[in-house]
């Protein structure tokens, strides 16, 4: 063990310098052909190797290609930094190595408390569970959702499925997270039966268009019985009118769902927590503490007004599993479909307890400031222009040089983040093709905000360089 110890020692050791230097470093480069073919093509081993050579293979090969996230320069996607804690303490979760189904030692027992500290933070009124992002979660709010439905008709749809029955119909909106679809997929309702909710003119999902969808679907003799709102959707940050939604909900007898993946946080924020009115009415919500708590991930969490609609949906204990000595809550296994469940808490646990809720909330206002800020800039710009209010962190623009082409925006991310300064991407709202930057880094200055600008219109200088040049090159005869 003296030389995993110095081994260690050595893993922390450039672990540390990755996180020290990231802000001096490109924040994307690409991987050039020889490590490339190393990463994707090695051979399997005949012979095992030593651990030195290991890590100076992941020092060599690995930790100089990151995702870029780390960076304060990190804009795209909904991706955050990872928290000091969450790193500090993940080494000692694998040490452990625990199946977090259930059972009466530190990791399932800690997952309580940090579900609980999760509801608390976004003033939600229910438990759940840990899994491994929003996509897992909505699967299990939406099993738990069609369980009810089901069940409330009279039948099982755990023994006889969805067949001979009316269809079940499920309602999203028009900026809903594809985790959505893919979760209507996969318990058997099926994408014929998604409904597209429209939104207004802030990209938010018009409570009377779906009040206005589930008469007409209910007049077809079909069963409507969940809708899916968003508090922090990913092209704009758009916060859908929960309590409206809500409203609607309760007079249709449906099962109200919440995406909360990145923005349920922002209820935190001061000058947000209007805008998340409502949410504690969720019969389930889906937040990523991987998001903008900036737990490494992976970390989910599925939550609901009552966790035993979830454990109705999927418990099942053979005998080998049989815990005599389990409180009435059971195991986290009857709870979602992953019986072997890594330890999680650790990390959000170590996160949360080293921000506290002041820290949390100060990380989310400062985002968020720092969004409006953005906003500021591109609306003060002539070659810029916002396309949606910033309700959270996400600032949604395009860049209008002038004698720029109509597709200048879907090729600017590609051509920004070759340039290794700051990283960006796009998206398309209601036929536009957009930018988007999401703030969620802490150490993310307006001096970030001002290079990303500036990034912007160098790319786009280029791309017109390289326009013009192929457009007036010589063309070659072929015959």
């Amino acid at each position: 063990m003296t030389d995993f110890r110095n081994l260690a020692s050595t893993a922390a050791a450039l672990a540390a310098e990755h996180l020290e230097t990231l802000a001096e470093r490109p924040v994307y480069r690409p991987v050039p052909p020889a490590d490339r073919e190393w990463l994707v093509g090695q051979p399997l081993p005949e012979e095992g190797r030593p651990l030195d050579e290991l890590l100076e293979d992941v020092s060599r090969r690995v930790m100089g290609y990151p995702m870029g996230n780390g960076h304060p320069g990190f804009f795209g996607w909904v991706n955050s930094p990872p928290s000091p804690a969450g790193v500090l303490v993940t080494p000692l979760a694998a040490a452990l190595n625990p199946s977090c189904a259930g059972g009466e030692h530190a990791g399932p027992l800690l997952e309580r408390t940090v579900v609980r500290w999760l509801a608390e933070l976004v003033g939600y009124p229910g438990g759940g569970l840990l899994t491994s992002g929003a996509s897992m979660a909505t699967i299990v709010a939406l099993a738990a959702a069609r369980h009810r439905a089901a069940t409330e008709d009279g039948w099982d749809v755990r023994a006889e499925g969805l067949a001979g029955r009316p269809p079940l119909v499920l309602y999203v909106s028009a900026e809903g997270h594809s985790c959505l679809r893919k979760a209507a997929e996969l318990l058997g309702i099926g994408t014929r039966w998604l409904r597209t909710v429209p939104v207004d003119a802030e990209f938010r999902m018009d409570p009377d268009a779906l009040a206005e969808l589930v008469r007409a679907d209910r007049a077809a003799g079909l069963r409507p019985f969940c809708v899916a709102a968003s508090a922090g959707t990913v092209n704009t940050g758009a916060v859908d009118p929960l309590d409206e939604i809500a409203d609607v909900a309760a007079a249709h007898g449906l099962w109200l769902h919440v995406d909360g993946a990145y923005g349920a946080l922002g209820a935190l924020a001061a000058d947000l927590a209007d805008g998340f009115a409502g949410l504690a009415r969720a019969d389930s919500l889906a937040l990523d503490p991987h998001k903008w708590l900036g737990v490494p991930v992976d970390c989910g969490c599925a939550l609901l007004r009552d966790p035993d609609r979830a454990r109705a949906a999927f418990s099942l204990v053979p005998a080998y599993l049989r815990d005599p000595d389990a409180d009435e809550f059971g195991w986290f296994a009857e709870y979602g479909p992953e019986q072997t469940r890594p330890f999680r808490a650790l990390r959000v646990w170590a996160t949360i307890a080293h921000l506290g809720r002041a820290g949390v909330a100060g990380l989310v206002e400062r985002t968020v400031g720092l969004a409006g800020r953005l906003a500021q800039l591109v609306r003060e710009a002539e070659d810029f222009e916002l396309l949606a209010p910033v309700a959270t962190s996400i600032v949604a623009f395009r860049h209008r040089p002038a004698g720029g082409g109509a597709d200048l925006n879907r090729e600017l991310p590609a051509a920004v983040n070759a340039r290794g300064r700051v990283f960006l991407t796009g998206t398309n709202l209601g036929g536009t093709e957009a930018l988007r930057a999401c703030i969620l880094h802490p150490d993310t200055t307006e001096d970030d905000l001002v290079a990303l600008l500036a990034e912007i219109r160098a790319a786009a200088a280029e791309l017109a360089q390289l326009s013009s040049t192929q457009t007036s090159s010589p063309r070659t005869a072929t015959g």
